[in-house]
């Protein structure tokens, strides 16, 4: 195997299969059930591979299958080299990636580098020991404030709600930004790095062709942990502010993408992608520099409401973003973690069909897609009754703020009631609505009209049409409420329109259209594709 002196950084690769691919994020536990537990696995993704290949897309990103206790869904985890038993084991692993890879689809995974499970053996072994110990400080554990020490070390507060501290029955305190079940590794320790370099290398062996990084504008924190501003924006769904919040984007984040960079580099082919909710065009851009990660997320698209200027500006940025270092950008509208697009946009039929437009924007633009499981069905949020949500955020908010649990309901693939061919069980972790009948993959696959269907065409079309290339976009001038822009060097036109009435559409022949046309005009809420 060539290691990394041997190579150049892959970002010179102007053929990287990654540049262009459209990735479809699998929330493992909501995409198919093949036991009968009402839980998603990974013989269930298996089973959906024809699916996958039907619709287009290049490349899996898996969310965490590996061994947890769930307390966030396995965000925290507990061993990052095994199955848990609730997705399936190492074998099944296996067969998921030599499946996929006889279909053309490559598949990659989630890391988690920023926090451990408070199960993971370390954690364990830190409650066991002594205040200043070295299995201690693998985390973050400090006195308290006060004369008794009962106040926390600092002001920090959890992304999920409360303090960001616990603390233990020696008196001590240990750090997490997330969930208490979710302890903050220290990477100034020397074995944080050593394991994390172990885990790459585990699943590259296996076949696995990339990395996304969860929370990769985390694990680096300042020196003496100073108290955050308290204008500080709360949430994971708002982009960081490094001038306020000194949680996250630090400086020395840097070296661990580096590490990670050198590792993957070491495999021909392979990538990383990092989320990164960072505020500012010049810190994401620093994520993505060339001994770094190959991608980052950028959210904008996905903070955008539907009106064609803030769409317009979230798409300049992202491509500021990524333009120092020639990187693609990455384009998503909805994953685990925020409300699907089809509810942000109105939700309804009037929902829906800003949706469709915004699928065909997203996939006119140049660079790299991400889908999430469901969004093709055109599936909305649910409103899910109380007794139903288990995401940590309900619980910590105090039942102020019921978190994702919405955007997460599995899937619905065939006939009229639920489980909707999810499971053979009757029923699925989160309660499906009945209402999904018409939204099943069955229904429409058939359906040249469907959501499923626009998305196919689009899909189909981006990779064969000689229109859809070229890396920058031109800008036409275009009425209030509407944009218009071309992909340079293919030669496509892609128009917006989020008036209130019809606009007279750009010169050109259709291509594809989100929603039927008016003559030549381009009826409000819809976006074309001219050629």
């Amino acid at each position: 195997m060539r290691r990394s002196s041997d190579l150049q950084p892959e970002i010179a690769d102007e053929s990287a299969w990654w540049r262009d691919a459209v990735f479809y994020q699998v929330y493992v536990r909501s995409f198919a059930d093949s036991d009968g537990d009402g839980v998603g696995d990974l013989d269930g993704i298996r089973s959906r591979l024809g699916y996958l290949e039907l619709l287009g897309v290049d490349a899996l990103w898996l969310t965490p299958f590996y061994t947890s206790p769930m307390a966030d869904h396995g965000y925290d985890v507990a061993d990052p080299r095994d199955v848990d038993p609730l997705f399936g084991d190492l074998a099944a692993f296996d067969r998921l990636v030599a499946e996929a890879h006889k279909h053309n689809i490559r598949v990659t995974v989630d890391l988690v580098p920023n926090h451990t499970s408070d199960r993971h053996e370390w954690f364990q072994a830190a409650l066991r020991s002594a205040p200043g110990s070295f299995e201690r400080d693998r985390y973050f554990f400090r006195d308290g404030q006060g004369y008794d020490g009962s106040q926390p070390p600092n002001n920090w507060t959890s992304v999920f709600g409360g303090p960001a501290w616990t603390r233990v029955p020696d008196g001590q305190w240990y750090l997490h930004l997330f969930a208490p079940e979710q302890p903050d590794l220290n990477w100034d320790h020397p074995e944080v790095p050593a394991d994390l370099v172990r885990t790459l290398r585990f699943w590259l062996d296996r076949g696995v062709d990339g990395f996304r990084i969860d929370v990769a504008h985390g694990m680096a924190k300042p020196y003496g942990l100073p108290n955050m501003d308290p204008r500080a924006a709360q949430g994971s769904g708002v982009m960081h502010d490094n001038s306020l919040d000194p949680r996250f984007d630090n400086d020395a984040v840097h070296e661990v993408h580096r590490l990670i960079r050198k590792v993957v580099d070491e495999y021909p082919g392979r990538m990383a992608i990092g989320e990164i909710w960072v505020k500012e065009d010049e810190r994401f851009a620093r994520y993505i520099r060339p001994d770094e990660l190959h991608l980052g997320f950028n959210f904008r698209l996905v903070e955008a409401p539907f009106d064609a200027d803030a769409v317009r500006s979230a798409i300049e940025h992202s491509l500021a973003a990524v333009q120092p270092h020639r990187t693609p950008p990455t384009w998503t509208l909805s994953n685990h973690d925020v409300p699907r697009h089809v509810t942000r946009y109105g939700g309804g039929a009037l929902g829906v069909q800003r949706a469709r437009a915004m699928a065909l924007v997203q996939l006119a633009l140049p660079g790299v897609v991400y889908l999430y499981n469901g969004e093709e069905l055109g599936l909305p949020n649910v409103e899910l009754p109380e007794w139903a949500l288990q995401d940590p955020m309900w619980v910590r908010s105090g039942h102020t703020e019921r978190g994702r649990d919405g955007c997460r309901v599995p899937l619905p693939w065939e006939g009229d009631t639920p489980p909707f061919g999810f499971s053979t069980g009757a029923g699925t972790w989160l309660p499906q609505p009945n209402e999904w009948a018409g939204l099943t993959a069955e229904s429409q696959l058939e359906d040249p009209e469907s959501m499923l269907s626009l998305y196919r065409h689009a899909v189909e079309l981006r990779k064969t049409h000689g229109s859809i290339s070229g890396e920058e976009v031109e800008w036409y001038g275009a009425p209030a409420g509407c944009f218009a822009f071309r992909r340079k060097g293919g030669g496509l036109i892609c128009a917006l329109n989020t008036s209130g009435g019809p606009v007279p559409l750009p010169p050109g022949e259709v291509l594809l259209s989100s929603g039927p046309m008016d003559g030549d005009q381009l009826p409000p809420d819809t976006a074309v594709w001219l050629v």
